[in-house]
């Protein structure tokens, strides 16, 4: 079962993590929220039984992940891993399906139009299936369409 946890109480469950001596002023500045809501959060977080606060002194707080917390904190980052990896899985069976159809159609060579983690991917399977990548556009020009991509040919020819 998949706890649902808003990015905000993510956020601090993260910063708690790295510094259990952190303020709430500046986990304000480092996340950029207002102090107030970090303290809404802190709260709703100590209730949740994710967190746990003692008392230092008369000012100073510290505050804990509970074993709860942390498996809370653990499960959304094993989530972002494995949709990340499933992301990254699609995209690659798209890059090898274009390049294996570029082949087919007899083309040698394509410049990539862009330079994100989408075209590095097809960019590592052009290399792979042997294609040449030009550094100008001179037949095939291939770049990101949404969450797919797209061929322009500028010559009409392969």
């Amino acid at each position: 079962m998949t706890t649902k946890i808003k990015p905000h109480e993510y956020a601090l469950l993260d910063e708690i993590a790295q510094d259990s001596l952190v303020t709430q002023a500046s986990l304000s500045k480092r996340l950029g929220i207002a102090v107030g809501s970090v303290n809404w959060y802190i709260k709703r977080l100590i209730h949740r039984g994710w967190v746990k606060v003692s008392h230092l002194d008369r000012t100073r707080l510290q505050y804990d992940l509970t074993s709860e917390g942390m498996k809370v904190f653990t499960q959304r980052a094993m989530n972002y891993a494995r949709d990340s990896l499933k992301v990254y899985g699609d995209l690659r069976d798209k890059a090898k399906a274009l390049a294996a159809d570029l082949k087919q159609q007899g083309v040698k060579s394509v410049y990539l139009n862009g330079d994100d983690q989408m075209m590095d991917i097809l960019r590592l399977t052009c290399i792979e299936a042997g294609m040449q990548i030009k550094q100008i556009p001179e037949d095939v020009v291939l770049e990101a369409n949404g969450q797919d991509y797209r061929v322009r040919r500028l010559r009409g020819g392969a």
